[in-house]
């Protein structure tokens, strides 16, 4: 998907949007957020787990996940750059 369409869609379904740049290697621990996410990978890759199962990402892939799911984050050595909406 390009990023002017899901930016659009993000405003449509109501997403605050921002991006996100994590520069380099990186594991977040387990976690949960307060919000909806939609993303979409602009550079480099992101791996999530969850529900016991794994899926990296990568540019031009989607995902989301709803609000209070626990899950991990993990970045390779380029890091990713992140288009994401975020919804109360």
């Amino acid at each position: 998907m390009d990023r002017q369409t899901f930016e659009a869609e993000l405003r449509r379904e109501g997403y605050d949007v921002l991006t996100s740049t994590t520069a380099a290697a990186k594991v977040n621990p387990e976690h949960s957020h307060p919000f909806d996410v939609k993303a979409l990978v602009l550079k480099g890759a992101i791996t999530l787990t969850w529900n016991g199962r794994s899926q990296t990402f990568k540019p031009g892939e989607t995902f989301g996940m709803p609000r209070g799911c626990r899950h991990f984050e993990s970045y390779g050595p380029a890091g990713a750059v992140l288009l994401l909406g975020r919804r109360m």
